[in-house]
């Protein structure tokens, strides 16, 4: 039986068939990179499994320009409320210009033509938002090439057990990435060295808020939360069809604003530190 290269040989030379066009050449391709750190981050999920084989997913941000991995986090199952939260704690050396992502639907409502929670957020700070096309990964290839030198440290390591052991080895990984392990991109400097070597870029037309905390916690039996502020315990009303509901707050200062770990929007206040319980408004 003649072979499949054969008898397409035999097709060209009668003329049945058109040649494909040749692959272009890597060197064709430009390579793009952010000229400054924090003018763009990428950021995607990857999924791990732990010891008992359950799989998690793992959240990463990068810094386009010099591969910093500024944030690394676990989850059972990844929320709008987890990505927004990760991103904040991330902004500890600023926040960027711009985050890329792909279009998971935490990350993205185009799918749903709507907004989600980050895309709020995103705009709420003045820092734009762009999304991959389908199907086109090499769009945030920075954060995939990174989901797998983060998979390879972490298969030599024991197998974690709970989420909170995989969290300290993926603190282990970032600190190591960034600060110990020189990347072939970026001139076998470190991440870290790239980073602090140039100015930083930062968000658009609003500035990013200097107290800012996120916590997560349950509405309790009387449809209310607490929260801490100034040493003193504020109590604010969500109402009692909220009751057990697990929720996300988000703490600027005295604006404050609470969420469903899917994203929903409960409540949003600026909290009256003369008043003990903050009453919903009629």
């Amino acid at each position: 039986m003649p072979s499949a290269s054969s008898i397409i040989r035999i097709l060209r030379r009668r003329g049945l068939v058109s040649p494909a066009p040749q692959k272009r050449p890597c060197s064709s391709f430009i390579r793009f990179a952010a000229e400054l750190p924090n003018q763009l981050w990428q950021t995607d999920a990857t999924h791990w499994s732990l010891a008992d084989g359950s799989s998690v997913e793992i959240l990463n941000l990068i810094d386009d320009h010099s591969r910093l991995l500024v944030g690394a986090a676990a989850f059972r199952t990844l929320k709008a409320a987890d990505v927004v939260a990760v991103f904040h704690q991330a902004a500890r050396l600023g926040y960027p210009a711009a985050l890329r992502s792909d279009n998971a639907a935490v990350f993205s409502g185009n799918s749903r033509q709507g907004t989600v929670l980050l895309e709020s957020e995103l705009e709420r700070l003045g820092i734009g938002a762009s999304h991959a096309r389908p199907y086109h990964p090499q769009t945030c290839g920075k954060v995939e090439r990174l989901h797998q030198t983060q998979k390879r440290w972490l298969a030599r390591q024991p197998r974690a057990a709970t989420i909170e052991e995989l969290a300290a080895q993926l603190d282990r990984f970032r600190a190591h990435y960034n600060a110990h392990r020189p990347h072939r991109a970026i001139g076998r400097r470190t991440p870290q060295q790239v980073f602090e070597a140039k100015v930083k870029a930062g968000a658009g037309h609003s500035s990013a808020p200097v107290h800012y905390r996120v916590r997560y916690d349950t509405v309790d039996s009387q449809g209310k939360v607490t929260l801490r502020y100034e040493s003193r315990l504020h109590h604010i009303g969500l109402g009692r069809g909220h009751r057990g509901t697990p929720i996300v707050l988000f703490v600027a200062d005295r604006d404050v604003r609470i969420v469903t770990e899917d994203g929903e929007l409960l409540r949003q206040l600026v909290l009256n530190p003369l008043r003990d319980y903050q009453r919903q408004s009629a």
